[in-house]
């Protein structure tokens, strides 16, 4: 039978790198896939230096390697859409607009288009097939699913609780999930580090990257001002007591307390 071929994220990281080894150990044909996204001019990127660790790991694991442009789509779906919202008084979550839209809306539709069976990213989740339980019948709890229904492609959480991401790819459809597996969604981020070094992968003592997705660990506030005008306001505590000032509502969201000035403290 002929392989199935699964188009890997490949980001740089210690997750992605570890997919790949697990799904080429697994018998896939494995190609890694490097996006490239949009960065404002203005924001230090080291886009350049992920794609050489991406290309790294894929000329040791011996797999094909391309890299996808999809700086449209992310400025487009992802950046206008987070500056959007905040300037309607809203927390948008970027994170999540990049899963539908980037990652498995356009990487997965174009890895498709090539040849692609599945893709596969490092995200600590799992998608499954109820069609594995009980002769095609999935009993969820609370009740049982009729026998004529159609098998389902669960999304469920990573093993890990504190690397969780099952919740930053909500918006998955069912005719996405089927085409997407998750490697590293049964294992602990400590097992995945033994792995690294198992496989001897040139990631394996890589640091964890922080922030939003693909904009890295920016200051949020410095990034919307760009392109958000400030607009000076009030701090007032619960008597109505002006105790500080602030930069504007749209850069904060509900429930925050910090990154305003406080120029009269509580005794």
């Amino acid at each position: 039978m002929k392989k199935k071929t699964v188009f890997v994220g490949l980001s740089g990281g210690v997750d992605s790198a570890v997919s790949v080894a697990l799904l080429k150990k697994s018998g896939y044909e494995v190609v890694g896939v490097f996006i490239k996204t949009w960065h404002p001019d203005f924001l230090v990127c080291n886009e350049e230096e992920e794609r050489l660790d991406a290309m790294r790991v894929a000329a040791f694991l011996d797999i094909p390697f391309f890299t996808f442009d999809l700086v449209d789509v992310y400025k487009k779906e992802v950046a206008d859409y987070m500056i959007r919202e905040y300037k309607a008084g809203r927390t948008p979550n970027p994170d999540v607009m990049c899963n539908k839209e980037v990652k498995f809306g356009a990487f997965l539709k174009k890895a498709l288009a090539m040849g692609a069976d599945y893709v596969a990213t490092g995200h600590y989740a799992k998608a499954f097939s109820t069609q594995n339980f009980e002769g095609g019948r999935f009993r969820p709890k609370g009740g049982v699913m009729p026998r004529n229904s159609a098998p389902k492609t669960l999304l469920v959480k990573g093993v890990d609780p504190s690397k969780d991401q099952a919740y930053f790819l909500w918006t998955l459809r069912q005719e996405q999930l089927k085409k997407i597996i998750f490697p590293v969604g049964n294992l602990e981020k400590t097992e995945v580090r033994k792995l690294a070094k198992k496989f001897n992968l040139p990631v394996a003592e890589k640091k964890d990257s922080q922030g939003i997705c693909f904009l890295g660990a920016v200051d949020l506030k410095e990034f919307l001002k760009h392109y958000i005008k400030s607009k000076k306001g009030k701090v007032l505590n619960e008597n109505g007591e002006e105790i500080g000032y602030h930069d504007g509502a749209v850069f904060y969201t509900l429930g925050e307390r910090h990154g305003f000035t406080i120029t009269k403290k509580s005794t």
